[in-house]
């Protein structure tokens, strides 16, 4: 019923202003709406990012959106972190670190929170 449908995130702030420079500046995503200045639209590949007000911000302790980014893994983290984004690190069974890249087998991910601690991630 949904396999061929397009899905969205949604990311509770409790400040959109340093959440939209935060999104658009540091992450380069384009802001492509907003709605009665209590959420912005941000579109990513063929995604959208609702990004709202809301009272509960930060208290989700799970990854909240991840972006798959293959081969490019590398050099975006190497990018975000010349823009001051600070990877966060895991201890997990099985799991092995190279710098800000977590390594499982054939997964590599990097973990990292936007300015409300909502945990954002980018895999290969």
């Amino acid at each position: 019923m949904l396999a061929s449908k397009d899905a969205t995130t949604n990311i509770a702030v409790k400040n959109l202003e340093i959440a939209r420079k935060f999104y658009e500046d540091t992450l380069g995503l384009k802001k492509v709406g907003d709605q009665d200045d209590h959420v912005i639209v941000f579109k990513s590949g063929n995604s959208r990012i609702f990004v709202y007000r809301s009272e509960f911000a930060g208290t989700n302790k799970a990854t909240t959106l991840t972006w798959v980014v293959g081969d490019e893994l590398a050099e975006i983290v190497l990018g975000l972190n010349s823009k001051g984004v600070k990877f966060e690190h895991y201890d997990m069974p099985g799991m092995k670190r190279e710098g800000d890249i977590h390594l499982a087998g054939d997964m590599k991910v990097a973990w990292f929170k936007d300015p409300e601690g909502n945990i954002l991630s980018l895999s290969s």
